[in-house]
Parts: C-alpha cells; structure tokens; sequence
C-alpha cells in the first residue's frame, strides 16, 4: 500500500524564498504545489524537484485562487501552506498611488486571506494541518519609503494573529516569519554589487525556519519569528 505524500503549496514562488520553500519541503518528502502568476518560471523548478506541480495563479485575484487550489483539490489534501507572496512598491505618502497603494494590500492580505481560506476547511476536517506567512519587518514599522508596502504587510501580520489565535485550538499552526533584510536574489546582487554575502538574508536559511515552524510539537508552538543576517542592525 503506497502512502500518501504530503502537499506542501508553495504560493509566491521566485528565485528566492519561495524556490528555496519549494526545495527544502520537497527534500522533507512533500509534494510541493508552486503557485506564480507565469507558470512557465515555475516549470524549470518543478522539473528539477520531480512530482512539483507548476499552478499559474494570482493570489490578489479571487478567481484566480478558486481555480488553482480546485486544481490543488484534485492532487489530495494540502498539509502545508506557505504563503510568500509579497510585492511591493517603494514610495513615501506623497508618491503612492491609489492604485499601487491597493494593488500591495491585495497580494500581501488579500492574497494570504484567499490561499488560507482554501486550505483551511480540510484542515480544520483533520485536525492538523500548518500555515506558515513569509513576513517583513515593514510590518512592525513604516519607513518612508514603504508608504504601500508596510501598511499591506501589517495588514498580511495581523490576519496571521487572528488566524493564529482562532486556528490554533482546533489543531491548525498559523505561524510568521518576519524577514528583517535584504533577500539574496540576482536583482538584489546587481543592485548592491559592493556588499558581502553576509549581508543578505540567506533563502535556505528562511526554507530552513519555515520547515521548522510547520513541524514544531503541539506543545511548544511558534506564532513569530524573526530571521536576519548576523549583522543586520534591529
């Protein structure tokens, strides 16, 4: 009798967080789902980790969401959500558009809202189940130039609290990890050429926490933890 692998859904996946999700849970025996606006990015990387299934979807669309996790649906239940979606645009108050302003809300929020809604209702079935949100320090505070981005994921950290708190007592760990740096990407190495590896926030270290997170004992829970490089000043 073959068992089932477990799904981990991997929504927001880059060059980044969400590849280095994807690998970490996928060495851990899950069946990673890579959810992305441009399914074809996602297709090298599914290739690479064997049974990944690339989902074209935009987490800020309702539609979108609907389709894809009715397509994740078919694949069995999701065991793991991880939710890395996050753009955003870096302007001050007098910059920020009306439309950018709601465009960052609906990835961050909307977006964390729509994914967790789909995979909730199977959770909550078993018991078990976990929700981890890849956050920012914008979150905590609003700099000047994150006059769409902090708000949004303040947004994206207080519907993590909620969940977290009403999840929590049915079997379900709603956890944040709060990223306080700078990625390590190949548009961040050519943007800041002079800095050292240790400056950036290291993916597979992120990988590593959120693997964490989603396999702590029921008994010592997590809801928020912060990552950085050694160096970073907090």
């Amino acid at each position: 009798m073959n068992m089932r692998k477990p799904i981990a859904v991997i929504a927001g996946v880059g060059p980044g967080n969400g590849a280095a999700l994807a690998k970490r849970f996928a060495a851990g025996g899950y069946r990673p789902i890579l959810l992305a606006r441009d399914r074809s990015r996602l297709e090298q990387l599914a290739a690479e980790l064997g049974d990944a299934v690339p989902i074209a979807c935009d987490v800020s669309d309702a539609s979108s969401c609907a389709s894809a996790f009715a397509r994740i649906a078919e694949l069995g239940p999701v065991d793991a959500l991880l939710f890395n979606a996050g753009s955003g645009v870096f302007k001050d108050v007098q910059q920020i558009t009306a439309a950018e302003f709601e465009s960052s809300w609906r990835v961050n929020a909307l977006g964390a809202l729509l994914c967790a809604q789909a995979v909730i209702p199977d959770m909550l079935e078993r018991g078990t189940g976990s929700i981890v949100l890849i956050g920012a320090t914008a979150s905590l505070r609003g700099a000047a130039s994150t006059a769409a981005f902090a708000p949004a994921k303040a947004a994206q950290r207080s519907l993590a609290e909620s969940m977290a708190r009403s999840l929590g007592p049915k079997g379900i760990h709603v956890a944040l990890i709060i990223v306080d740096g700078i990625v390590d990407l190949p548009r961040t190495r050519a943007a800041m050429p002079d800095k050292p590896t240790s400056f950036f926030v290291d993916p597979r270290g992120v990988a590593d926490a959120a693997w964490f997170l989603a396999h702590q004992s029921t008994q010592a829970w997590t809801f928020e933890m912060a990552v950085r490089p050694f160096g970073e000043k907090w």
